[in-house]
């Protein structure tokens, strides 16, 4: 279970020969019930009501039509240059960050991220905004030099297939650089569509960035698969009716439908059968 503003949300693992888990709770003084199947994910429960549903899109992987990829840590690690632009603004207010503090950054837009570092340091709207610009500023020095071997294992390989196999392409990033980095990776031309900071107001785990990437690629949600590496990816992934592929620990991205440890050596027809069967590749 988390709690979150929204309410609570379950985020079930059953056990083996389980076919149904029925519970209720209080919490701030509301009622909450939840019923959910094997194939219920990730669920937000609402005061007064009951979550019962299914996080499998209808049909089958064989007809998925567009693949979105997050990228950060999914096409490009710019992560350790995010680090070091927040570590640097970091120290310039004289607050404490490290790479674990970092770790809670993962997924979050740069707002949240800066909120998150502030840990409820008052500032103006205006102090805000300039310490957002001046991390921006810093990340922008650190990757002038990304290029086309910054690219993950298997993620050029398996764009390249996509493309042969006519599977529609989008980028669904909460980065407002998302552009300029693919430019820099020389992958655009693989790319059909782009969904970033600038598309919608509502950010991961909120399913409106994937919903807007699958809009612009022309496809319903169930005919579309997310490739994720933050647990709010993957839960606004699941939000949107879309298949998932958590790439990382299982502690992080273990609701996706499949979780795998990197890109490397994945080929398109393989993920749809893995898909299919819902297998767990351990990292």
């Amino acid at each position: 279970m988390k709690f979150t503003d929204d309410g609570p949300v379950a985020i079930p693992h059953f056990l083996p020969g389980w076919t149904r888990l029925k519970f209720k709770l209080q919490w701030r003084g509301q009622k909450y019930e939840f019923d959910l199947n094997p194939e219920t994910s990730t669920q937000t429960a609402q005061s007064g009501t009951t979550i019962s549903s299914s996080s499998r899109p209808p049909g089958s992987p064989a007809q998925i039509q567009g693949v979105i990829f997050d990228l950060d840590g999914v096409i490009t690690d710019t992560a350790e240059y995010h680090y070091q632009a927040w570590q640097k603004l970091a120290d310039e207010e004289g607050i404490p960050f490290n790479r674990e503090a970092n770790e809670a950054l993962r997924g979050l837009s740069r707002r949240e991220s800066l909120m998150e570092l502030l840990n409820g340091r008052s500032a103006t709207e205006e102090q805000f905004q300039e310490m957002m610009d001046r991390k921006n500023k810093f990340y922008l020095e650190l990757i002038k030099n990304i290029s086309k071997a910054d690219l993950l294992p298997g993620a050029l390989e398996l764009l390249i297939e996509l493309k042969e196999a006519g599977i529609k392409v989008a980028i669904g990033s909460g980065s407002k650089n998302a552009k300029e980095v693919m430019e820099r990776l020389g992958i655009s031309d693989r790319i059909d569509s782009i969904s970033d900071g600038y598309s919608v107001t509502r950010s991961k785990p909120a399913p409106d960035l994937f919903l807007h990437a699958a809009q612009q690629l022309g496809l319903e949600p169930a005919y579309c698969v997310v490739v994720e590496d933050a647990g709010s990816g993957v839960e606004a992934a699941l939000a949107a009716g879309m298949w998932s592929v958590g790439l990382g620990p299982v502690e992080r991205v273990g609701a996706a439908h499949l979780v795998l440890p990197s890109l490397e050596g994945i080929h398109w027809s393989n993920l749809q059968k893995q898909l299919a069967g819902n297998r767990l590749i351990p990292c």
